[in-house]
């Protein structure tokens, strides 16, 4: 996807090229990274030389970090970045003038295009903490990539692994959330315009939520581990797994998603929410038939066999996924899903045949039951920015010698010398 996984598979196509096919367990965006600018001659003589000089150290020091590791250097990346952000705020206040002034050039990092450039500073934060958003996504699939094998040979994901990537799936949904909430508010509608497709509020709102839906049905994966967790439990996350990907599906509704990205993102969303949605009735099949009513065990078959034809139409959806532009290959099954794929079919059979008499019986009861709904459970995190750093207030803006007006003359002096 946008950042290479952590675990790719090497393919020869004919006896020289060879192809690496990364391993998503995490839906990733492509991974947008900056290029360098000349924050020099742009703010020459309105603000301290020693910010101006702050500003454009750590900007280069992430493009560089960016470049040479292809974006997999996440922990390094995340630092600066964090390190980046109070010295960038500056540009955002309006009492200094400068959110207009300084054009911040961006590039996909797959291909190297570089994007339409804005003059505008809460471009600049936005693509910086979006940037931390697809970095932590990038860390929460590398969990989930198993390296290590069971004693049966099987290449395994801890729980402890999962658990920790939860905690960083809800820390990128608190990335995109501020995004779109404090950020995407300051910007003129416009100007919004001219933004990349990868920073459409739709876009950014959809990645927020399914990263709570891939949350949530890594805490299903657990509970089905679990020997504790009722029947009622996994049902309502399975529920609450299909609601999280239902809603990121209406985000996107009114985004311009035709790009080859776009199609891959929306096939994602398509096999994530037919998955759940084949857990959802299976569990709420499982728990109706628990009923004493002949009622109870036609509407478990119904929940049977729906979720069957919706497990096929996942599988198709994760294949068509698959192989959407760029290719892609899932990571092996876990246990729990491993269990429901081999449990549905099953269970869907046995009980049609052995309810088949009342089927016949009860034509009039033969209806698809709803699932029922449930209040969400998990929150992005509350991210706040940090502080704007203490050189923005110093005493040397006193005492600086060009105003904006002095240096817009210079620069069309410069010009004309030219």
């Amino acid at each position: 996807m946008g950042c290479a996984s952590s675990i790719s598979k090497i393919c020869t196509v004919g006896s020289t090229k060879k192809i690496s096919i990364p391993e998503i367990a995490i839906f990733v965006p492509s991974m947008r990274v900056p290029v360098r600018s000349d924050l020099q001659r742009t703010l020459r003589g309105l603000i301290p030389r020693d910010l101006i000089d702050k500003l454009s150290s750590l900007r280069n020091q992430i493009v560089l970090v960016a470049e040479e590791t292809g974006g997999s250097a996440a922990t390094e990346l995340l630092r600066i970045l964090e390190e980046y952000l109070p010295v960038l705020l500056g540009l955002t206040k309006k009492e200094y003038g400068l959110e207009e002034l300084v054009e911040f050039k961006w590039k996909k990092l797959e291909g190297g295009r570089q994007e339409t450039t804005v003059a505008n500073s809460w471009l600049e934060l936005l693509s910086i903490v979006h940037m931390m958003a697809v970095l932590t996504l990038y860390e929460a699939n590398s969990l989930l990539i198993p390296k290590d094998y069971s004693d049966s040979g099987e290449r395994t994901v801890s729980a402890d692994s999962k658990r920790d990537a939860v905690e960083l799936l809800l820390k990128a949904s608190g990335y995109l959330e501020f995004c779109v909430r404090d950020v995407l508010a300051h910007v003129h509608p416009d100007i919004k315009k001219r933004f990349p497709k990868d920073l459409q509020e739709g876009v950014l709102q959809a990645i927020s939520v399914q990263a709570l839906g891939q949350g949530t049905g890594l805490q299903l994966s657990l509970a089905v581990e679990s020997q504790k967790a009722s029947l009622s439990v996994k049902r309502r996350l399975a529920c609450e797994q299909m609601s999280y990907f239902g809603q990121a599906h209406y985000c996107l509704s009114g985004c311009d998603m035709s790009n080859g990205f776009g199609k891959k993102h929306l096939l994602f969303i398509k096999w994530k929410y037919l998955e759940a949605k084949a857990a959802a009735y299976y569990y709420h099949g499982l728990i109706l038939d628990k009923g004493n009513e002949p009622s109870c065990h036609v509407s478990a078959v119904c929940c049977f066999l729906a979720a069957e034809e919706l497990l096929s139409d996942s599988k198709k959806a994760f294949l068509s996924f698959c192989l959407a532009v760029p290719v892609t290959r899932a990571p092996p099954l876990c246990d729990a899903m491993k269990l429901l794929y081999q449990k549905i079919p099953d269970i869907a059979s046995k009980k049609s045949q052995m309810y088949g008499y009342l089927l016949e019986q009860e034509k009039s009861l033969q209806v698809l039951p709803d699932l029922p709904e449930f209040q969400l459970s998990l929150r992005p995190d509350d991210y706040q920015l940090p502080e704007i750093h203490p050189a923005w207030d110093s005493e040397e803006w006193e005492n600086q010698g060009q105003t904006l007006k002095e240096h817009l003359r210079d620069s069309e002096d410069e010009t004309e010398t030219d």
